[in-house]
């Protein structure tokens, strides 16, 4: 059975033809039976023997090798084959950078446990549904640095997003630099699509380069920026310590510069979001998955190959077999 598996017919209408193999054994039977003579006897027991004659088994070898020979050969004539597919995968690669601020309001807690580690949590699931893209991650906050430039071993990345927190560089919230750094490492990337998923909760109030010029920057080299503003409404909860250690909290205004992250996201062709707690900022992460698809190219092979040699070799073989007894052991047998 497991040889049939896989197995189709070039040319299944000589199949049919298998019908023949019934007819001509219905005739091979009604010929015998017009070939058989009767005579009566009053008893049988002369004619029992007391040892069987196992001649009779092989009286019918011819219209059986025939029958055999004759499927053979239609089973040639159908052209079985085996097909083997396979398919060649290109795949047009989609460069990420991921911007995130690191600033000190990234540490209220309107987000759980609070916006920093939220947006690492995040990202780190976005990054593991994705892993053909190169994706790097750069940090600002009074300014920016690459934090981990693209690659596809994304569990170094997902280590290096672990190790970031407030206080790695000074406080401030650089949005133009951190737009620009993630620039600097896309423009030569070798992506068909670049794209930076820029995250903060503030207003741009540090750094020697506004948004909008690293926006245009940005458009020049065909990156397309997702600006998400975190915060919600009104105020949110920050933690302070006092003189003994202890952690208090004080409700600070949510400030996000909402119409220059917007204006960043039209210039290049992205989109901006605006993410007021956790499962705000999940939702906007699916979003951007689901817009930012790696395009495959797909090419697809077909390979047949023929079986018809060895059952014609049979067919062959069984009427060189009945030639060859008819002539010499059953030479004279009615076959």
């Amino acid at each position: 059975m497991n040889w049939f598996k896989g197995i189709t017919f070039a040319e299944p209408g000589f199949l049919w033809l298998l019908l023949i193999i019934p007819i001509m054994v219905a005739y091979y039977w009604w010929r015998n039976q017009q070939l058989q003579g009767l005579f009566g006897i009053s008893n049988q027991k002369a004619f029992v023997s007391k040892t069987k004659n196992s001649n009779h088994i092989w009286r019918h070898y011819g219209i059986t090798l025939r029958s055999l020979a004759l499927a053979s050969l239609l089973f040639a004539l159908a052209r079985p084959q085996s097909a083997l597919n396979f398919q060649n995968e290109t795949t047009e690669g989609i460069d990420i950078m991921i911007a995130t601020d690191i600033s000190g309001s990234m540490l209220s807690e309107d987000f759980k446990p609070n916006r920093l580690e939220a947006g690492k949590n995040i990202a780190i699931s976005f990054i593991k549904n994705r892993p053909s893209d190169l994706i790097g991650l750069v940090v600002f906050s009074g300014e920016s640095f690459t934090q981990c430039p693209l690659t596809i071993d994304h569990d170094v990345l997902i280590n290096l997003f672990h190790e970031i927190k407030n206080g790695m560089i000074d406080d401030g919230t650089a949005i133009g630099m951190g737009l620009a750094t993630a620039v600097s490492r896309l423009k030569g990337s070798p992506g068909k699509s670049k794209v930076i998923i820029l995250l903060t909760d503030g207003v741009n109030n540090t750094g020697s380069i506004p948004p909008v010029t690293a926006a245009d920057i940005a458009k020049q080299f065909g990156v397309r920026v997702y600006t998400v503003g975190l915060g919600t409404n009104g105020s949110a909860p920050y933690p302070f310590k006092d003189q003994q250690g202890h952690i208090h909290y004080q409700k600070i205004p949510v400030d996000i510069d909402e119409p220059t992250l917007q204006k960043i996201a039209g210039i290049t062709g992205g989109k901006y979001f605006r993410a007021r707690n956790n499962t705000d900022l999940s939702e906007i992460y699916t979003q951007i998955d689901k817009m930012e698809k790696v395009k495959i190219a797909v090419t697809q092979y077909h390979k047949k190959t023929e079986h018809y040699l060895p059952i014609a070799i049979a067919a062959l073989v069984l009427l060189s077999l009945e030639v060859i007894l008819s002539n010499t052991i059953f030479k004279g047998a009615i076959t």
